[in-house]
């Protein structure tokens, strides 16, 4: 149903990650959404308020909150697809994921209050009032959160979109949450045990808990979280070109799915006709852009591969370097020959753990390269790396 649904949403759009294909299926998957939590509102306090059970009721505040979370995905998704403008040059695609922060929170608001209402009732326990219609009733909401978690889930990594995986885990939260209050009444009829604030409360931390993971996966797109499988793939689409030498400072900018902005610095001879170099860097730019939709700019770097007094600098640095540790590597390294004594200037990448031995690292090559008798200051940049 879920794979018929997206397919009628983009049969005439083709590429499901498209601005207008997004938006259709994201609007498609909070109204679903809206609908089935709705539904369950009514199901949950039906059998919460017949049973009495503070679990139960806590579940349906839940799925009260789940439809307020439905109806901000719709806002994110129609706010994420405002084009850029003068105040916001890169578009308003970051709003989809303070969507995806704003569920976050009702998915902790609920946590709390279940938390608290599971507390009174271990404090003054009742008896339930359970029935057949009653685990009939919880059945069916179970059944109803296990498909929707299921399609928030696979739309959600269709259109790579924060705020559906989000919702994702909310409603996988939600089966857990049902199952286990569902669980607890049985328990309870059965064994004439007074379990149900207990459940409750066993809920709640699980709630709370998948609010924190959850709040942790949303955010850290906004605070610039690293890309490993998109940085390598633009290196190897950069690397694939037979002139190019080397890349380095790769660095790529999130603003929302589809808004993608990357830069880097690309090595190539300095034998190489400027036309031609400038060529090769608007061939790489237009393939980023066609094949992985992110907007790259390249900053071409010239490397002096006929200077012979160039090759044996670079090739004396790197080889002490490396003996200082394998995990450490140069790259942008050129001669300024200007008074009595040249200069080597050169980029180190030294991995985050290890920056605050980079004083060290200056020591040691300013030594070595003295004692090959190389006569040569150093300017060393140091740049943090994974």
């Amino acid at each position: 149903m879920t794979k018929l649904i997206i397919k009628m949403l983009t049969k005439k759009h083709g590429d499901i990650t498209s601005p207008e294909a997004r938006l259709k299926v994201g609007n498609a998957a909070g109204t679903v959404g809206m609908i089935c939590n709705f539904l369950l509102v009514v199901l949950k306090l039906t059998a919460g308020i017949a049973a009495g059970s503070v679990s139960i009721i806590g579940d349906a505040f839940n799925s009260i909150s789940d439809v307020a979370a439905s109806a901000m995905t719709l806002v994110g998704f129609r706010m994420a697809q405002k084009p850029a403008d003068k105040h916001h040059p890169y578009g308003h695609a970051r709003y989809e994921y303070l969507a995806g922060i704003v569920v976050t929170v009702f998915i902790f608001v609920v946590g709390a209050n279940l938390m608290r209402s599971s507390v009174e009732k271990i404090a003054a326990p009742e008896s339930l009032d359970f029935s057949i219609l009653i685990f009939i009733l919880l059945a069916i909401s179970a059944a109803i959160k296990i498909w929707m978690t299921a399609f928030y889930s696979h739309v959600g990594k269709k259109i790579d979109s924060t705020a559906l995986k989000a919702a994702a885990t909310d409603s996988r939260n939600d089966v857990i949450t049902t199952a286990a209050v569902l669980l607890g009444c049985v328990a309870e009829y059965a064994f004439k045990v007074s379990i149900d604030g207990w459940v409750g409360a066993a809920v709640a931390l699980f709630i709370l808990y998948s609010g924190y993971t959850t709040a942790r996966e949303t955010i850290s797109p906004l605070l610039g979280e690293a890309d490993p499988d998109l940085t390598e793939r633009i290196r190897q689409l950069v690397l694939s070109h037979e002139k190019v030498l080397g890349i380095h400072d790769l660095l790529i900018h999130d603003y929302g799915a589809g808004k993608r902005f990357a830069s880097a610095h690309v090595e190539l001879s300095a034998l190489v006709d400027p036309v031609v170099a400038h060529e090769i860097i608007d061939d790489m730019e237009h393939d980023a852009l066609e094949l992985m939709n992110v907007n790259l700019v390249i900053h071409y770097d010239p490397v002096s591969e006929n200077d012979e007094e160039w090759r044996h600098a670079k090739a004396a640095v790197e080889d002490i370097v490396s003996g200082i540790s394998d995990r450490l590597s140069i790259h942008d390294l050129r001669i300024v020959r200007d008074g009595e004594k040249s200069k080597l200037v050169f980029v180190m990448d030294v991995p985050y753990d290890m920056l605050n031995e980079c004083g060290n690292f200056k020591w040691i090559i300013d030594e070595e390269l003295s004692r090959r008798g190389a006569d040569y200051a150093t300017q060393i940049s140091f740049d943090g790396k994974a």
